[in-house]
């Protein structure tokens, strides 16, 4: 039946544009691979090679490789196998696994098509049989991933107040500290930003989970509407333009809990600064965006309401801006009374605590 053709049947033949190589800091060899639209990628480990396979995407001879002087990369050569165009690098060394961060893709820009950069070093221990990045290789039990719990507000700050007059404040310290409890259970090492009712500036929110070296920060708050209809939850995630006005209003409101200049990375430490690099920043947000829909699909999974629109959305928060992947997840509307009684209700909150448990457990940390 024509319903159930691959979907790869519908998808337009992607080209290669360039292969490339280059050195970066600490001794790190760095392959591109330049294509003419988003490539969708699986890597394979081998003794002494590195395999980029794109699906459907053919092969073209005349694209050479720009080799550079210095690189574990001894040469890189093209191979069609069925639908599938395999970059093969031979190297001077067998790879080790490349963590998530150091592998994604960068969008067009000036003259550049889409990129795929992998940066890689020499492996350290023995070798192992090849399999595919596209496998979790390392059970996430031999590390304790560190989650940074981050409720929103506190102190001198209320952050929304429902009509009943309860405070944002309490409501996501409440909800924050039954999480914390739920992830220790779990196994997870956890921080909170605040444990109790104390003011932050949001700089340094985001400082304690670099400080704590995080795997994942999770900002948790309750939203408000000027419509007493609306209500549902949302996630958010950090970009330089808001998705839509909705998010950019959002994102106006909780930075204004301390007038933090977003605009740049002028309020943040220079060792910061230098690590927000424009890779950096892509590799953060894209695991941010993963952890994001993963969370709201746990909370639509577990019967929470969700604020209509896309669940998922983007804006300039600036507790957001850091090293560390992370989401703001607003559990729902204080404006509105009905989820008001919600959010105070402490079965209703370990619903939430719940869904938000799975999101982290389900997570694909990396490696």
């Amino acid at each position: 039946m024509a319903g159930f053709l691959p979907r790869v049947a519908f998808a337009a033949r992607n080209t290669l544009r360039s292969m490339r190589t280059g050195v970066q800091p600490n001794g790190k060899t760095r392959l591109v691979v330049e294509t003419a639209l988003r490539p969708s990628y699986s890597i394979e480990y081998g003794d002494n090679s590195l395999t980029v396979k794109l699906a459907n995407t053919a092969q073209n001879s005349s694209i050479l490789p720009k080799l550079a002087s210095g690189t574990l990369v001894k040469s890189v050569n093209q191979t069609q196998v069925g639908d599938s165009l395999h970059i093969v690098a031979t190297l001077n060394h067998r790879a080790a696994e490349m963590p998530k961060n150091q592998i994604m893709v960068l969008e067009p820009n000036g003259d550049n098509d889409y990129r795929l950069v992998m940066d890689f070093v020499a492996a350290k221990d023995t070798p192992k049989v090849a399999t595919t990045s596209t496998e979790n290789q390392t059970s996430d039990t031999t590390k304790k991933r560190i989650i940074v719990i981050d409720p929103g507000h506190g102190g001198k700050d209320p952050g929304a107040i429902g009509r009943g007059g309860t405070q944002e404040k309490t409501v996501v310290l409440s909800i924050g500290q039954k999480l914390r409890s739920a992830l220790k259970t779990a196994g997870f090492t956890v921080y909170m930003t605040r444990n109790n009712d104390t003011y932050l500036k949001l700089a340094d929110r985001a400082a304690i989970a670099e400080k704590k070296k995080a795997d994942l920060f999770i900002s948790i708050h309750a939203n408000a509407n000027p419509s007493r209809s609306v209500k549902g939850f949302s996630v958010y995630t950090l970009s330089e333009k808001a998705s839509d006005e909705e998010a950019q209003k959002l994102a106006d409101a909780e930075n204004a809990a301390d007038k933090i200049d977003v605009s740049g990375f002028e309020q943040f430490s220079k060792d910061i600064r230098i690590a927000l690099s424009a890779l950096q920043q892509h590799a953060v947000a894209e695991m941010s965006v993963e952890y994001a829909n993963g969370c709201a699909g746990a909370m639509n999974r577990a019967g929470i309401e969700q604020q209509a629109g896309p669940a998922v959305r983007h804006a300039p928060f600036a507790v957001l801006r850091s090293t560390v992947p992370g989401a703001l997840i607003e559990c729902g509307h204080l404006s509105n009374s009905a989820e008001e009684k919600l959010l105070k209700s402490g079965a209703y909150q370990d619903k939430l605590v719940a869904a938000m448990l799975k999101s982290i457990k389900n997570y694909d940390f990396e490696v």
